[in-house]
């Protein structure tokens, strides 16, 4: 399997969750973390598998996601496996929005299939820490999805 995890982080605490799912991800195969700022819509080409994260912002994905996600193609992702995070404040969704839920959007509108919905991973603070046991949860989430049939 051939993996890629793209991320945006302001503070470390997404990138954190991003190196503890890429991590997880090596026990399968390769994988290659890209901060989003690199990442363009040809890296997913060859790729078996696509994970993408980003802090909660303003209720939604960061700048830097949204812009990506924006430059992928409609459809043109077709058959791609793929999942979601975010980190946000432990509220309701209704309160604090989710990157999460934006991303798996325009993950979908690009033709992917989601093979887990996508998750949340929880700050205390605005600049974090991440909760304890976030980095524990993310690995668990991966094994999850990992276990899900690929497209």
């Amino acid at each position: 399997m051939n993996a890629l995890v793209i991320y945006d982080s302001t503070f470390g605490n997404t990138e954190q969750v991003a190196r503890a799912i890429a991590k997880t991800l090596e026990q399968r195969g390769s994988v290659r973390l890209m901060r989003i700022s690199k990442a363009q819509a040809a890296d997913v080409e060859a790729i078996d598998l696509v994970v993408v994260g980003c802090p909660t912002q303003r209720r939604k994905a960061t700048p830097a996601v949204q812009a990506f996600l924006d430059s992928v193609p409609r459809g043109s992702l077709q058959g791609l496996s793929t999942a979601a995070f975010d980190t946000r404040y432990r509220k309701s969704r209704l309160l604090t929005g989710s990157a999460a839920r934006g991303i798996a959007k325009g993950l979908r509108e690009a033709g992917t299939s989601l093979l887990v919905p996508p998750e949340s991973f929880f700050v205390v603070g605005r600049e974090g820490p991440l909760e304890e046991g976030e980095l524990e949860r993310a690995a668990d989430w991966t094994r999850q999805l990992l276990e899900k049939p690929q497209t």
